[in-house]
């Protein structure tokens, strides 16, 4: 899951990095109302983590800008401000959730994984298309019962699928959701097929349908057969 964070404090900017890209999300980063203002614009992402006081500007602006561009994209915000007129304008204003620092960052992992539940799944903790069984606590994936073994970019590919079932994505929005905004400088989009092509093969061995579609000229699109 890609995430975006805005955080002008540098230490804790950097302890939220490190902790979530350990937990198995993508994190892009942004230290000005600027910057994530900028990244907003350009990307897509499934949720947000904002402080509302930044350099250059205030972060409820950015929760309004996601907002008026009718983006699915879950938003936190963390805040040393502990007042409950910051907590209401806050959650009015847009956001899912509210976090006053210092919080452990273990809360803040519990708060996205509810949140994306809830977006991209309707809350539900476990996920099934046809024959294939998804558990999200603990990220296990079952094939007719028989467990599925996936490197993370093939689990993050199959969710990505999950949450956008009969949909075409497009290969930048795959290379994007999976490698983040840097995936901007390359010149060939040939290593999604391989990562599609390798999801496909170890569903398939595993007796399972082939539930991806290759559209021409387009994209790809994950179909309950």
């Amino acid at each position: 899951m890609k995430l975006l964070l805005v955080e002008d404090e540098k230490e804790l900017a950097s302890d939220i990095s490190k902790y979530l890209i350990e937990e198995g999300y993508l994190i892009e980063s942004a230290s000005t109302y600027n910057e994530g203002r900028e990244k907003l614009s350009l990307y897509d992402y499934d949720c947000v983590i904002i402080d509302i006081t930044l350099p250059g500007g205030n972060g409820l602006d950015l929760i309004r800008m996601i907002k008026e561009k009718l983006l699915n994209t879950g938003i936190i915000i963390i805040s040393a401000k502990n007042s409950l007129d910051d907590r209401i304008m806050g959650l009015e204003t847009g956001s899912d959730d509210y976090l006053t620092k210092p919080f452990y960052l273990s809360e803040l992992n519990a708060r996205i994984k509810s949140i994306l539940r809830r977006r991209n799944f309707s809350g539900n903790k476990e996920i099934i298309i046809d024959e294939i069984k998804m558990t999200l606590n603990d990220s296990q994936i079952l094939i007719y019962d028989k467990p599925l073994s996936l490197t993370k970019k093939e689990y993050e590919l199959l969710l990505f699928f999950a949450a956008n079932i009969n949909r075409v994505i497009t290969k930048e929005s795959i290379a994007e959701h999976l490698w983040g905004d840097s995936i901007d400088t390359t010149d060939s989009f040939d290593f999604i097929y391989t990562h599609i092509k390798n999801l496909r093969k170890k569903i398939l061995d595993l007796g399972g349908k082939d539930h991806i579609q290759t559209i021409y000229g387009m994209g790809y699109k994950f179909i309950i057969l």
